[in-house]
């Protein structure tokens, strides 16, 4: 349930006058004017142990203040194990098997570079675009490499950051040698770090649509702390044209990880205050989210394994909500994911969802407000590693939790997270009807999620391709 949170309908009232509209149904009402902003922050592989509002080892005061002023949750997830899928859900509100996109997509030009979000897809700028706002995307997109598959095709106005994985945070090449920093359309030079520029475009942006007073959308995507491991005052490493992996002691890497954190939660901070200074903070809602868990180089706290696997260290994440003098201050630990969020954006600004692509994921917002959590439901996970034998699956319902094909696991295990967060009392032999009813909704929902789902180009691998 939601904790710490009773002032937030009686605030919600006082802001919002007592206008109802008869085709909302149960949506809640939210101040229509001015319509609301919103702003989605995103980390890359930040995991579940590693900010200190969280009891993890890395002091993050902007953080903690978002965390101390709106809501925690402490049952978050995103709806994939790594980063391409968890984006692809997030912007389309739909399981990322839907789009097509249930695995990375690689720079590799022998992989799947080829493939990304096609324009059967709907995404939450390209509604919120057609409904007057002002969007804009600042940091990674990894949902495509060609134009066609460019954010400016999906709904962004302003497109400021890079399409791969990845990119060096000085020189901003790629793990292939391209570079890979765009303006919109072009790939040009921008001198800089690559938080600081996220930041700073983050600020522009905020500053340029205050003064043009209109409601705004946007989705700041950071790098950090995904590798390379580059702290603001290390160099680059990578130049165009040439593949050069990263060398790094064990203490070289957490030194740079925890500053990397660190800059990325001292930009985070600048957004906040740019939002109180303009007097925007309390009519822009806020979330903070991570697209998985953290690698080794980071701390998923409790949790069993990491980025890349359907264990709870690859992918309950630490998630906050944010918005002054609409949402109270508290803790929730209603089971969501990061597939809700674009229910949850939408509803805030009180705008319909497409009706060709129902959601698969609920809105956050009557729970934010202090209703009670969305009903219990099903929710599931697919992962296979690129040209892996074996794909995992995983399935929670209520406290229950099935894993299939972990790694370094059995075929098929079952916890109770309520008793067991770390994943390591194995229940599946003394719930077999269980275990049964859970994995034949599991294929179930494989079978459906794949009818009907968008068709990448192919192939998938060039003959011979070796590796991403």
């Amino acid at each position: 349930m939601l904790t710490g949170a009773a002032l937030a309908v009686a605030v919600l009232a006082a802001a919002c006058g007592s206008g109802t509209d008869p085709g909302a149904g149960d949506r809640p009402t939210v101040p229509a004017r001015p319509r609301p902003n919103i702003v989605v922050i995103m980390a890359d592989d930040l995991g579940y142990g590693d900010l200190s509002s969280y009891g993890g080892w890395i002091e993050t005061p902007a953080l903690d203040a978002m965390a101390a002023e709106g809501v925690r949750f402490t049952d978050f997830h995103s709806s994939g194990a790594v980063c391409s899928p968890t984006r692809a859900g997030l912007l389309t509100g739909r399981y990322q098997q839907r789009a097509g996109i249930p695995n990375v997509i690689y720079a590799n030009p022998d992989w799947n570079r080829h493939h990304g979000l096609q324009p059967r897809e709907t995404t939450i700028a390209e509604r919120m675009q057609a409904e007057g706002y002002a969007t804009g995307i600042v940091g990674k997109w990894h949902l495509g490499y060609g134009v066609e598959t460019n954010p400016l095709r999906h709904g962004f106005d302003v497109f400021r950051g890079y399409v791969s994985g990845n990119v060096d945070y000085f020189s901003h090449v790629d793990g292939f040698g391209n570079h890979d920093w765009w303006d919109g359309e072009t790939n040009r030079e921008e001198p800089g770090y690559v938080t600081h520029l996220i930041n700073d475009h983050a600020v522009a942006f905020i500053e340029e649509q205050a003064a043009a007073d209109g409601p705004f959308f946007l989705y700041v995507a950071h790098e950090a702390p995904h590798f390379p491991y580059q702290g603001p005052n290390d160099a680059a490493f990578r130049v165009v044209g040439e593949q050069i992996p990263e060398t790094r002691e064990p203490e070289q890497v957490r030194r740079a990880y925890r500053e990397m954190v660190e800059e990325m939660d001292t930009g985070i901070g600048a957004i906040v205050d740019t939002l109180r200074r303009l007097e925007l903070a309390g009519r822009t809602f806020v979330f903070f989210l991570s697209d998985n868990g953290a690698t080794p180089a980071g701390s998923n706290g409790p949790l069993r394994g990491f980025k890349t696997s359907l264990w709870e260290g690859g992918h309950r994440v630490p998630a906050l909500a944010w918005w002054p003098g609409v949402i109270g201050a508290g803790t929730s630990g209603a089971v969501m994911t990061s597939i809700d969020l674009a229910a949850t954006v939408l509803d805030v600004a009180d705008i319909l969802p497409p009706a060709e692509q129902p959601l698969d994921g609920v809105s956050l917002l009557p729970h934010l407000l202090g209703g009670e959590a969305p009903n219990e439901r099903p929710l599931f996970w697919a992962y296979q590693q690129a040209r892996r034998p074996v794909e995992q699956l995983a399935m929670r319902q209520g406290a229950w939790k099935l894993i299939v094909n972990g790694p370094d696991g059995p075929d098929v295990a079952l916890f109770n997270l309520d008793d067991d967060l770390g994943e390591m009392n194995d229940l599946a032999a003394d719930e077999p009807e269980r275990v049964a009813a859970m994995r034949e909704a599991l294929d179930d929902w494989r079978v459906e999620v794949e009818e009907g789902a968008t068709v990448q180009p192919a192939p998938l691998f060039a003959p011979g391709a070796v590796g991403p």
